[in-house]
């Protein structure tokens, strides 16, 4: 016959407070033997339980505190890494904007030594960006009166650049510095080759009047009169040959 705990427990409670009624001596030793086994072994079964019990939430704390741990290094190995990709990408857009800068710069400058469309005395070309500051140095020596300084600016400039819009106009001025030189000859040559290559240039009549200022300083008078001639009746109407008009009253 099987006894419930509970009742076990009730009566070793009755029993110590003299409450059960009286039994047979053999009977009541018995009994509390017994009850004091069953409280014995639940009292082992529940020390068993709560060292197991007290175990697993060791356990249980430690695996807990394994895993928060683990996730703390995981928060900082992913904010390390935002770090980085902060700084890559940081990286990234100051060399892509030094590569810009890089290369505006690299055709900017390139841009100076390339051709460019010039518009010399409404005639069209293509010059190098260095002909006109080159051409206007020497323009300046002879606008000062340095004729020598401007005849060798101007020679330079014709050997430099044989193609440049500029050209007939540093040959016209480099005639007239020759001529201020007195090489009269050589300002005939220079002024000749000027008009041939060009002749419907817009210095042409001036320059066949500086050609016929050197053959009056040389002594040629009927060739200046024939090269005057020359301009009022190719260009009528011009600059050219009123003042070559008025050169030729001069010399009745």
């Amino acid at each position: 016959m099987k006894v419930h705990v509970s009742t076990l427990l009730w009566l070793a409670a009755m029993a110590s407070g003299g409450m059960l009624p009286p039994t047979p001596a053999h009977a009541g030793v018995f009994d509390d033997e017994q009850a004091r086994k069953t409280v014995l072994n639940l009292r082992d079964q529940f020390n068993s339980f709560q060292a197991t019990a007290t175990q697993r939430i060791e356990q249980n704390s430690r695996t807990t505190l394994d895993l928060q741990n683990q996730l703390e290094g995981l928060r900082q190995e992913v904010a390390r890494l935002r770090g980085q990709n902060e700084v890559l990408q940081n990286t990234v857009a100051t060399l892509q904007k030094q590569q810009k800068d890089y290369y505006v710069d690299l055709d900017a400058r390139l841009k100076k030594f390339e051709p460019q469309h010039a518009s010399v005395e409404d005639r069209p070309g293509t010059s190098q960006p260095s002909e006109k500051p080159e051409y206007d140095a020497a323009l300046k020596h002879f606008q000062a009166g340095d004729f020598k300084s401007a005849g060798n600016a101007f020679s330079s400039f014709i050997k430099k650049y044989p193609q440049s819009p500029y050209l007939p106009l540093a040959q016209y001025w480099l005639g007239n510095s020759l001529y201020a030189q007195r090489d009269y000859k050589g300002s005939t040559w220079v002024l000749h080759k000027m008009i041939d290559a060009n002749p419907t240039h817009p210095k042409v009549p001036d320059a066949m009047i500086a050609v016929a200022n050197n053959q009056l300083e040389s002594g040629q008078k009927a060739a200046a009169r024939k090269t005057l001639e020359q301009v009022v009746a190719k260009y009528p109407g011009t600059e050219g040959a009123r003042a070559a008009n008025n050169r030729l009253k001069t010399l009745q």
